[in-house]
């Protein structure tokens, strides 16, 4: 078995090329090394790895793509950050119920032909009589290359509920995050809610390798860095949909929620990925048209990407074609050089999907599903978007009525929820945030020594509240002094991004260490957060002494 780097190095060859980097002096080098594997010692391939992965981009590059949320808005366009939103408590949800059942619907379409091309898609469709499609996937026996049989629960005639899938885990897992924590989460509360509540066998691609690299103390943003080819793919864009869900009418916060979950496991246009699509399903619940959702998810983005770049040429595209599979055609010969699960391609499929499906749910779905690539994961979307935009009233029960309000999970204690249910829990939180005052934390301090000073800590702790005393210095250099037994310990890893910090520190249990993580945000002389630790995470507040 080879090493991490030597399965890995070819996939991030890849990716270093694409995203501007010259790779022609090194490629040659390491595909020698990959013919001669079984006498090249893991050391080597390391070695080549590090050096891949220091490369600079490319000058000459023409796409600006920074992964850090200050850089990301001050390359976006001019959008509306937030809107007034005219709904009744019963309208919402509705549009919250609609979004979730039109995510089911679309990820069942898609799922039996999941990683399809779509001449295979339209090969089995044509063998199985069932072109244009009109429903879900018919299972029948004799294709060369036809369903699974075990994805039988997804099919026409088959569906009881909505089986298990990772699109529709995410959901649920920021539902908790939400839950847990409102809009002040961290994206180290996200990563530890997926330690605690999802398996690391179910998880895929840069998923999998964020979460490998959280089991080994490599924390966001480095976790999704380290080892990770697959920071560009599409996992971060189908986790978008529950923080657009609780945003209606405020696309920055959407699209900022969206950074935070984004931020554990990818970069760039992976991160863009889940912003977009979360700005638009924040614009699904004030605007039925589809080009100025578009757009709006476009605002929450850099200008200049490659992301926008592909979903602008969607658009015109579509807008010069009334046939959307003329369009595919103009998709496919620009970006099908991506793998198929990565973000570009993908969301340009489903904006194609959006404008066809603008007035009629099942023409979005069907053509995002149709277009290949990564099916369910743009049924998903699509209908997410445009189940928030019609509702649930209005979805066809062709689609929604056979899931029958039920869907299955791989998220601890959430194995079997009715959606109606999981819908109710996101518009309380919805209605929550749509009264946030965001007006101290965007005045606070954000310089890069937010954290430096002396400060007063508190913590709950075993039934009872720990009391410490931080010290970080100018040169992130500190203590943290235990009030109850005035043992002080070093500061680790000290961090500051604008108004979020880090710190570890370490425990001695008697011959080995047991370290313990802070991640929070500092605004003006407060400082509020979460200490994750084996037992779980401890809410922390503190004032500024000094």
């Amino acid at each position: 078995m080879g090493s991490l780097e030597q399965l890995i190095i070819r996939q991030e060859l890849v990716q270093r090329r694409e995203e501007g980097c010259d790779t022609r002096g090194i490629e040659k080098r390491i595909r020698t090394a990959l013919d001669n594997a079984q006498e090249i010692a893991a050391a080597e391939f390391c070695t080549l790895y590090d050096e891949l992965d220091g490369l600079e981009c490319d000058p000459a590059f023409p796409y600006h793509e920074p992964s850090t949320l200050d850089a990301i808005r001050a390359l976006r366009p001019d959008g509306p950050r937030r809107m007034d939103v005219d709904l009744s408590d019963d309208d919402l949800l509705d549009r919250i119920y609609g979004a979730w059942l039109g995510r089911a619907a679309g990820c069942a379409l898609g799922k039996p032909i999941e990683g399809w091309a779509k001449d295979r898609i339209d090969s089995y469709l044509a063998f199985a009589n069932a072109l244009p499609l009109d429903d879900y996937f018919p299972l029948v026996t004799g294709h060369p290359e036809g369903i699974i049989p075990h994805i039988k629960s997804c099919t026409r005639g088959n569906i009881e509920f909505m089986e298990r899938d990772d699109d529709m885990d995410y959901p649920i897992l920021g539902l908790l995050v939400l839950e847990r924590k409102g809009v002040d989460f961290t994206p180290l509360n996200v990563a530890n809610m997926w330690l605690g509540r999802m398996p690391y066998n179910l998880l895929y691609t840069a998923e999998s390798a964020a979460y490998r690299n959280f089991v080994n103390r490599c924390w966001p943003p480095e976790s999704a860095t380290y080892r990770n080819p697959f920071r560009e793919w599409i996992g971060a864009q189908i986790r978008a949909d529950v923080f657009g869900y609780v945003t209606p009418g405020w696309p920055e916060m959407g699209a900022e929620l969206a950074f935070r979950d984004a931020s554990i496991s990818h970069v760039k246009n992976g991160i863009y990925g889940e912003m977009f699509v979360a700005a638009m399903l924040s614009a699904a619940f004030v605007t039925d048209d589809i080009d100025k959702i578009i757009e709006i998810g476009l605002s929450e983005i850099p200008a200049n990407c490659r992301l926008a770049e592909a979903v602008r040429d969607t658009m015109a595209w579509c807008r010069e074609e009334s046939d959307w599979e003329q369009v595919w055609n103009r998709i496919n010969e620009k970006y099908g050089h991506y793998h198929g699960v990565h973000t570009i391609n993908n969301a340009a499929l489903v904006v194609m999907g959006m404008v066809y499906g603008e007035n009629d749910y099942e023409t979005g779905i069907v053509v995002a599903v149709r277009g290949g690539w990564d099916t369910d994961c743009n049924g998903a979307t699509v209908g997410s978007i445009l189940g928030a935009k019609f509702g649930a009233r209005a979805l066809p029960q062709k689609w929604v009525g056979v899931l029958n309000d039920r869907l299955l999970s791989a998220v601890r204690d959430c194995t079997d929820s009715k959606i109606s249910d999981l819908a109710a829990r996101t518009c309380e939180v919805a209605k929550n945030l749509m009264t946030e005052d965001r007006s101290v934390l965007a005045s606070a301090d954000t310089s890069q020594r937010p954290l430096v000073g002396l400060w007063s800590l508190e913590w709950s702790w075993q039934g009872g509240s720990a009391k410490y005393t931080l010290q970080v210095n100018k040169d992130l250099t500190g203590t943290l002094e235990s009030s109850n037994n005035g043992i002080s310990y070093p500061l680790r890893d000290v961090r500051t991004v604008g108004c979020d910090v880090q710190f570890s520190y370490v425990v001695d249990k008697g011959g080995w260490e047991l370290e313990l993580r802070f991640g929070g945000t500092v605004a003006a002389d407060t400082i509020k957060g979460d200490l994750f630790s084996p037992v779980g995470e401890m809410s922390v507040t503190g004032t500024r002494i000094t």
